[in-house]
């Protein structure tokens, strides 16, 4: 009778214990739907915000461009370049803000990167001497513009009144992984597609700046008249660049536009390694390594040197050290080319090395296989101290010397550069044509134990 009772008891524990645990188990799943559900009301609230701030902005970028149409003063004209230019950086800034902004809005984000970056080429240039090419071209983004700013002032609408929604990244990507599927016939589904299926072909914008047609379609300098190597030579070109066997690579990706390459991807020390090789002339494009860095056992110094012999030991040995910056114990050094005593910032390298290690983990040569080529530098027109002369009294010289700088787009100009500091231990540098003897460019420099960022 005892054994009988103890076995009921156990039993009645053994189910009271099970029961609270459901209970438990219950409470926390109710309990976690209610935090997910104030978490999608919170993203959903931020993504309504990027899209209202999108749509103000576009609205912004539409007054500005329909002013500049009919602006006569210089100063008014450059005015209002201005702000399209800054409500575009703005309508930019909030389209990436869009749980879906660079997977289906690839024609609106490019429509307002060239219409910003246009408008800032049109500023430099003035009313009085636009050609009837680029009043047209900017009666053309005007019409755009308001085209699009109509469209998604439509859809706000709808948007408030709840008959859309913006839909999350997953959603997207799965619409368009069905889309590419089924050979482009199934469409993306997206309320906010309407915004793409709707938009007008852009106008071809001739200009110096990085969204120009003509600059898009420019082949790279170093790849001229290079042959196209096999797949298997750009596998090996990878596997000697970074010292491994050609066996642990596969092709992931190939092509592209401007520079065609090949992609292989290879399991290296506990990360991911890619390596794009240039299909005309085999030279590596980059490399991008996912391992992360662990405690930093190397200097920043010692870092640096790494890079260099890197470079040296691959090839590139007339390069000189010009800014670093380290970021999660990865430091990033700017390489660009010197031609005797010239330095040449457009044929820019970027090196990065782990700090636990020293290990290469990025590598960046496109605006060196871009822009590098054996220059035909003319005799300073402006003499060094003629020069400095434009350098404002505030600030003190450290040190100077002869640079090609780029400009925005295509162009190239040959300076005098100073390296100045303020009363205050500021550094800045200052380009003064060298022909002309004209300010071209001022850069600012905010300096910390991380590194140097050029503003």
């Amino acid at each position: 009778m005892e054994r009988h009772s103890k076995s009921t008891r156990f039993r009645v524990r053994v189910i009271s214990f099970s029961l609270a645990g459901v209970l438990a188990l219950a409470g926390l799943a109710v309990y976690s739907q209610t935090q997910a559900a104030q978490y999608r009301y919170l993203l959903n609230k931020t993504y309504e915000h990027a899209f209202a701030e999108l749509t103000a902005s576009v609205s912004g970028l539409n007054t500005a461009l329909q002013k500049g149409r009919y602006a006569t003063s210089g100063s008014l004209f450059s005015s209002l370049c201005a702000e399209a230019f800054h409500k575009s950086q703005a309508a930019q800034t909030a389209l990436g803000a869009l749980p879906y902004g660079n997977v289906e809005l690839e024609q609106t984000a490019a429509f307002l990167a060239k219409t910003g970056d246009y408008m800032m080429a049109l500023s430099r240039v003035g009313p009085e001497l636009l050609t009837q090419a680029q009043w047209d071209a900017l009666e053309d983004l005007s019409h755009r513009t308001d085209h699009l700013c109509q469209t998604l002032q439509a859809l706000q609408a709808d948007l408030y009144a709840g008959t859309v929604t913006l839909e999350n990244l997953s959603q997207a990507e799965t619409r368009l992984s069905q889309a590419a599927e089924d050979g482009g016939t199934t469409p993306a589904g997206s309320s906010f597609q309407t915004v793409e299926s709707e938009f007008p072909e852009l106008p071809a914008l001739i200009y110096d700046g990085p969204f120009s047609d003509h600059i898009a379609n420019r082949a790279p300098r170093m790849l001229q008249e290079c042959e196209v190597v096999s797949q298997d030579q750009a596998r090996d070109i990878a596997a000697s660049f970074l010292d491994l066997p050609p066996t642990v690579f596969t092709l992931v990706s190939q092509g592209g536009e401007q520079m065609p390459a090949y992609g292989f991807s290879a399991q290296v020390n506990g990360g991911e390694v890619y390596v794009e090789v240039t299909q005309q002339g085999g030279r590596v494009l980059c490399v991008l390594t996912s391992r992360p860095a662990g405690e930093a056992s190397l200097s920043q110094e010692q870092a640096a040197d790494k890079a260099k012999a890197f470079l040296r030991q691959r090839g590139y040995p007339d390069l000189t050290e010009t800014y670093f910056i380290d970021q999660g114990h990865v430091l990033t050094v700017n390489f660009a080319a010197l031609q005797g005593d010239v330095l040449c910032y457009p044929d820019l390298i970027k090196v990065s090395i782990s700090l636990d290690n020293g290990d290469v983990v990025g590598f960046d040569a496109r605006n060196y296989l871009m822009n590098h080529q054996q220059r035909t530098l003319p005799a300073p027109a402006v003499s060094q101290a003629e020069a400095a002369a434009r350098v404002p009294d505030c600030l003190e010289v450290l040190s100077r010397r002869l640079a090609v700088i780029p400009t925005s787009g295509e162009n190239e100009v040959f300076c005098h550069e100073f390296k100045c500091q303020d009363g205050e231990g500021r550094h800045c540098l200052i380009y003064v044509d060298a022909q002309t003897g004209q300010q071209e460019r001022i850069l600012l420099l905010l300096e910390d134990s991380s590194g140097t960022l050029v503003l």
